[in-house]
């Protein structure tokens, strides 16, 4: 695994970081500086800032923990950078070394929670209330209604559906994750039946654990431990393909198992290589409007979501407005900034204002943490729209 990131805090030197040339070209891709116009919120502020610290040109400050605290950690300036700096795992570096000096408080949910997350049997029984109130039809916070399993797991519903479907294809695996299988039950339970209708047999190993994609996010802990767990796990089933329903934690999990055998793959790129089974023509007056994950496309590098996957939903569709730009999300900036936040969705989702009375939108996205930050939309619209995990829908 090569050494941890609590190893690699103080590691990255003046040279590296001075491989940014301040050319600007991640400004306009920066939702930050795009919010506040302000220099030292934008990457190569940041990064300056960094080098400054570094260097001993500029004392430990406040600033530059707030400054870095501001990012949302979209990556979408990795994406438009031409000298491929490595954003992202500055940030990380940064983010856990604030935390190892106490200079960075993170909010208690996100505390408690990545306490949790390190068993996920206790997880997933604390969050059982959760589930249930969701299918109550409760609003709580980010957390919005749904259709969750309140006792059946991700593993008794795939053993299930083997059974019911005898898939003969490829077999492969899936990262069920903490949040998603806590909460979001019936996203993997719609993930498992979408490869077992099109004949992929999907195992779900037994001890997997969190990806860490929650300790990379905040710094509160070194994902190291939890990037061990499942390389280990993983490694004892014989699949060649592990796949994840959920963009931040396929990332993750694709650091955890470099240098094995085993590829990871987000669902739909995976679908997108499939001869998917094709639906009738659904109701013309539904239109999806499709929002593309930062970590899909800025930190997997995917090129979005392939036209025949949304195809095979049977919905007339098209990108939204601003579909490559983040959220807000930001895995759990939505609870660590949500006055930042607010106003970054609200920005991504004045377009739906617009839409003729007749069409019924749906954001379609593919990832769970997004579908939260989106919901929080609700309150900003004057029209209904639904939000909607892509293998719901499928």
């Amino acid at each position: 695994m090569g050494k941890s990131l609590k190893e690699n805090i103080d590691s990255s030197n003046s040279d590296t970081l001075n491989s940014c040339v301040h050319c600007g070209l991640c400004l306009s891709d920066c939702p930050t500086y795009n919010l506040t116009g302000d220099e030292a919120n934008s990457p190569r502020g940041r990064l300056h800032l960094w080098k400054a610290e570094k260097e001993g040109r500029l004392s430990e400050d406040s600033l530059v923990d707030f400054y870095t605290d501001e990012c949302v950690g979209c990556l979408a300036c990795e994406t438009a950078c031409p000298s491929n700096v490595p954003y992202g795992q500055f940030l990380e570096e940064r983010r856990r070394k604030q935390v190892v000096e106490g200079r960075n408080h993170v909010h208690w949910k996100i505390r408690v929670v990545g306490k949790l997350i390190k068993q996920l049997s206790i997880l997933n029984l604390l969050t059982l209330p959760i589930r249930i109130l969701r299918m109550m039809g409760m609003k709580m916070g980010l957390i919005f209604p749904g259709d969750p399993a309140i006792f059946e797991s991700s593993y008794s519903y795939a053993d299930r559906l083997r059974k019911q479907y005898k898939p003969s294809g490829p077999e492969v695996a899936l990262l069920t994750g903490c949040l998603m299988e806590g909460v979001f039950r019936e996203i993997n339970f719609a993930t498992i039946q979408v490869l077992m209708r099109n004949n992929i047999n999907v195992i779900i190993p037994e001890g997997q654990g969190c990806c860490g994609a929650i300790y990379e996010h905040t710094g509160l802990e070194d994902p190291n431990e939890l990037f061990e767990q499942n390389r280990k796990i993983f490694l004892k089933y014989n699949v060649d393909m592990v796949l994840s329903n959920s963009s931040g934690c396929g990332l993750a999990l694709s650091k955890a198992l470099t240098g094995t055998n085993i590829r990871v793959k987000d669902v739909v790129t995976y679908l997108g290589e499939l001869n998917l089974n094709q639906p009738s023509k659904k109701s013309d007056k539904i239109k999806l409007f499709v929002d593309l994950p930062c970590h899909l496309i800025h930190g997997q590098r995917e090129a979005g979501i392939p036209a025949s996957v949304l195809d095979a939903t049977g919905y007339e569709w098209e990108l939204a407005p601003g579909a490559r730009d983040c959220c807000g999300s930001g895995g759990s900036y939505n609870i660590q900034k949500p006055d930042n936040a607010r106003e970054i969705i609200k920005g991504k989702s004045e377009f739906l204002n617009s839409i003729p009375d007749e069409i019924y939108p749906i954001i379609v996205t593919s990832n769970h943490v997004c579908m939260m930050q989106w919901k929080t939309a609700k309150e900003l619209i004057r029209r209904p729209f639904e939000v909607k995990h892509l293998m719901e829908l499928l």
